[in-house]
Parts: structure tokens; sequence; C-alpha cells
């Protein structure tokens, strides 16, 4: 069986986040990172088991690394959970 999240993979789903999705990057950093004066931030890397952002916060740049609640199967796995995740967030925010 293959890697599913081959560095071209992760490279993909990062790409895609960053440039279509910088404001639920921010809200997993805000929520899920536990950083709450995150401004923006930015999605390194994603593998099955979570993903790694860095964080823009008081004009530093801080390393987050979130878990997911189950290991990834695959992109499509990621889509969904990232999906999952963005609306999981935006019900804690006040």
């Amino acid at each position: 069986m293959s890697d599913p999240f081959s560095p071209e993979v992760s490279e993909r789903i990062c790409k895609h986040m960053n440039e279509d999705h910088a404001d639920a990057i921010a809200l997993y950093a805000r929520i899920f990172g536990n950083a709450p004066d995150t401004k923006e931030a930015q999605m390194l890397s994603i593998d099955a088991q979570g993903m790694n952002l860095v964080a823009q916060i008081k004009s530093e740049s801080i390393p987050l690394r979130i878990e997911f609640d189950h290991v990834l199967k695959d992109s499509e796995d990621a889509h969904h959970t990232l999906i999952d995740m963005v609306k999981q967030a935006r019900t804690q925010v006040k």
C-alpha cells in the first residue's frame, strides 16, 4: 500500500488550503492549536495524524501541531475532516 500522504499530496493540500482557505487555517490555529490570538496562519504540512501550521501571533511566527481525532485514510478523508473541523471551530467562536 502506498503512503496516502506523500510529500506531493501534502504539498497539494497545503497549497490549496493556503491559497483558498486562509481563514480556516487561522481558525484551526485559534481553536484547535490553542492560540486564540492568531491573526493569520499557514499550513506547512499534513499527514495522516495531523497538520503542522505556523501562526502569526503578535508579530511572531509560532509553529503549531494539531492532531486529528483519527488517523486519516487518504486525501478524501483529509478533505472531509478539515471541513468538519472548520464547522466545529465555527461553533466555538464567540
